[in-house]
């Protein structure tokens, strides 16, 4: 039996032997797993016999405790292996009927692995059989727009705030205004982002707004935009604030380069 997690933390002197044991590694592997299953399950108690005991703990636990337990809320699971079981479901659900939900559902799991023309693909399929679908040409319109395409983009994008200007909390509307400025069209963009901004408050859109002020050589106002950036981030939770920070630090290097006012 693998000895206590206690135990590996305190020193010891015979660590050549132990790990030529390939049953010693395997007990250990599988406590250290059950330990930190039930920390991740807030078991506190489990997790206090399972550090304690001698593998014994772990055993319990994996058959009272851990086989209990939805697979959905189960640690240790490979990267990926949800989305690649739901890609067969899909798959076979679309062999079987044929349905424009499965092939957007199945776009967007392939858009989000970064996959685009595979999704590509996808969304094409669910908008042939659901072409009026504000989601899938939605979503389509931005796989477009980082294929590099935003001349299929835009009418796509433009159709679905003619339909729902608010469409996904302006979202979409943001991906507008990155396609027009892909095509070169800054004033359209920029009316675009003012837009955007008016409304909410999103990082992505003040700091590109920011860029077309400053290509238009008019640094005010971008370092008004940049600022309410740096401002807001203070007042962030830390979910949000993780996945603005790219364009937080976008913001400061922006400054940096400001002349003085």
């Amino acid at each position: 039996m693998s000895p206590p997690l206690a135990f590996l933390l305190s020193g010891f002197s015979d660590w050549p032997d132990l790990l030529t044991s390939p049953v010693w590694l395997a007990l250990t592997v599988f406590q250290i797993w059950m330990f930190i299953h039930a920390l991740r399950s807030r078991e506190w108690l489990w997790a206090f016999i399972i550090f304690i005991g001698s593998g014994l703990g772990a055993i319990f636990y994996f058959f009272l405790v851990y086989r209990a337990t939805p697979s959905s809320t189960r640690g240790f699971e490979l990267p990926g292996a949800y989305d690649r079981r739901r890609i067969k479901e899909l798959q076979a659900k679309i062999h079987h009927l044929d349905k424009a939900h499965f092939h957007s559902e199945l776009a967007d799991i392939y858009f989000q692995q970064g996959k685009l023309d595979l999704a590509a693909v996808s969304y094409r399929a669910a908008l042939e059989r659901e072409p009026d679908e504000l989601d899938t040409r939605a979503h389509f319109g931005q796989c477009l727009l980082r294929q590099k395409k935003p001349a299929e983009a835009r009418p796509l994008l433009e159709g679905v705030i003619a339909q729902n200007p608010k469409h996904v909390y302006g979202y979409t509307r943001m991906a507008l205004a990155e396609t027009l400025t892909a095509l070169g069209e800054t004033d359209a963009a920029l009316q675009t982002w003012l837009q955007v901004t008016a409304a909410h408050s999103y990082p992505r859109a003040k700091v590109q707004l920011a860029e077309l002020y400053l290509a238009k050589n008019d640094p005010a106002p971008a370092r008004a935009q940049l600022q309410e950036v740096l401002a807001d981030d203070a007042h962030t939770l830390p979910f949000q604030r993780k996945r603005d920070r790219v364009w937080v630090r976008r913001a400061k290097s922006l400054l940096r380069k400001l002349p003085p006012q």
